[in-house]
């Protein structure tokens, strides 16, 4: 049978006629100019169209491929934990358990045949691991000791601060179940509970990491969680001054100004190293002495033998049972300390501070949020007022310069770097102003090619109110010394 006596391959070939004339450029005489042909397409072309069609192909193959294998890990994942036994779990060691998963990831691996290579396995295992025993994702930025605070807004989006910079990095949750059980993991190791009905926590970790918690319908875009790490070697004053925060003089003189059991407020903003320096100066502490820390969230590294630690309790679901830093203060006067330390100072417990510092508890020292020295004694003296003692202010400005010897302001500056920028002494007052002596006085002067700022301290000579009590522990000829080596 020809072609043209086969009425369905003759209508194919008319058709594909009629695709073709509609297809080829119009006659000359319907078109204006002269027409030129379109040049037929190179091999080259072919092959390079041929290339980018596979190419096309082999991405969306590549991308279903890694959408099979994150569900197939998913699966892989509910697996393992519905095969463990939470008794054999918790009767193994860390390093022993990590072993025992990785042996049941590969097993189910072979079973369900999923394609995991080694390194996949013990990933998998790793993060099972850190999921039962730890925290989870943020398991690596704990142990990273280049990482000073760690942020999460919800299970997306994790931010983490180094040198002073604020960096996102490529952690994630799963969902807001899996933060969320994180987040109640961490308040229960303190005995404390996160939930919709208590929706606000701070707590701390093992390592005496500060911790505070916001969940869902307070926070709206997820859990959020905010870490504030510390060093797990102690930081003294040798290791400040290489970070550039202080000089050796002034170093000195806050040595001087411990020994001689000053009582002193560290004021700064948030992240300014606050609770770094006052453990600094508390290693000068003497390792006789009885000392009692009130804090919300135990965070103070003291290196003494003789130490008490209080902590602050919330209120049940009950409203009740709740007992504040005031309620702490007023105990610790009664247990026989030689020096209290209030790890911050927020409220009313102010006025019970001063009365320590004022009734022979010399060398307490506290921390408190302000912007420069005289800002920090204004806060000292509202916090008082809310104490609701009826006293006036002049009243309480007389009481705040008899307690308070000297503050010391740090800053978080512009360059990321933390820095003293003063160390004031209280002078006296007259009439209803305090008066304020800048013994340092931190000035920028300028900044390097690479950010960093440079500055120099101005010093002041004049004679201190507390220059007694220098000579009575005989320390009067270093703080002199120190003076004129600024």
């Amino acid at each position: 049978m020809n072609d043209v006596s086969n009425p369905v391959f003759g209508r194919r070939r008319n058709e594909a006629a009629e695709i073709a004339a509609q297809a080829m450029p119009p006659s000359p005489a319907l078109t204006r100019g002269p027409v030129t042909p379109a040049p037929a397409p190179t091999l080259s072309a072919r092959t390079t169209a041929d290339a980018a069609a596979n190419a096309t192909i082999a991405a969306a193959a590549a991308a279903a491929s890694a959408v099979t294998t994150r569900a197939d890990i998913t699966e892989l994942r509910n697996l393992c934990l519905t095969r463990m036994d939470a008794t054999a779990v918790a009767s193994l060691a860390p390093g022993r358990l990590l072993i025992e998963v990785e042996r049941l990831v590969s097993d189910l691996a072979t079973e369900r045949r999923v394609q995991l290579n080694g390194r996949e396995q013990r990933n998998l295992a790793n993060e099972l691991v850190d999921d039962m025993l730890g925290l989870g994702p943020l398991e690596p930025l704990l142990l990273d000791e280049s990482v000073n605070d760690i942020m999460v807004n919800g299970p997306e989006h994790t931010f983490v601060e180094r040198s002073g910079k604020l960096v996102q990095v490529p952690v994630r949750f799963r969902d807001w179940t899996h933060l969320t059980n994180i987040c109640q993991r961490i308040a229960a190791s303190v005995g404390r509970r996160v939930d919709e009905s208590s929706p606000m926590c701070d707590a701390r970790l093992k390592d005496g990491s500060r911790v505070n918690i916001i969940l869902p319908p307070l926070a709206i875009d997820g859990p959020s969680l905010s870490i504030r790490k510390f060093s797990k070697k102690p930081i003294d004053f040798e290791k400040l001054i290489a970070f550039g925060s202080l000089t050796p003089p002034i170093a000195r003189v806050l040595e001087i100004a411990a020994r001689c059991r000053l009582n002193i407020i560290v004021s700064g903003g948030t992240g300014s190293g606050k609770t770094t320096m006052m453990n600094a100066m508390s290693r000068f502490i003497d390792p006789a002495e009885r000392i009692v820390t009130v804090e919300d969230a135990a965070e103070l590294q003291l290196q003494q033998p003789h130490i008490v630690r209080l902590e602050t309790r919330p209120s049940s679901l009950e409203g009740k049972g709740e007992v504040n830093a005031r309620d702490l203060v007023r105990n610790a006067l009664r247990m026989r300390p030689d020096r209290i330390i209030i790890g911050e100072v927020r409220g009313a417990e102010a006025f019970d501070m001063l009365q320590a510092m004022n009734t022979g508890h010399d060398g307490s020292m506290s921390t408190i949020h302000a912007n420069n020295t005289r800002d920090a004694l204004a806060r000292i003296e509202n916090m008082v007022q809310m104490s609701s003692m009826g006293l006036s202010p002049k009243a309480i400005r007389t009481q705040v310069v008899a307690a308070v010897n000297l503050i010391v302001q740090v800053e978080r500056q512009r360059d990321g770097g933390r820095r003293v920028t003063q160390v004031t002494e209280i002078a006296g007052i007259e009439g209803d102003t305090q008066l304020l002596n800048d013994i340092f006085k931190f000035e920028v002067t300028g900044e390097t090619a690479t950010g960093r700022l440079v500055g120099r301290y101005e010093v002041s000579r004049i004679r201190s109110t507390f220059q007694e009590r220098l000579q009575y522990f005989g320390l009067d000829r270093p703080w002199a010394q120190a003076l004129e080596e600024a």
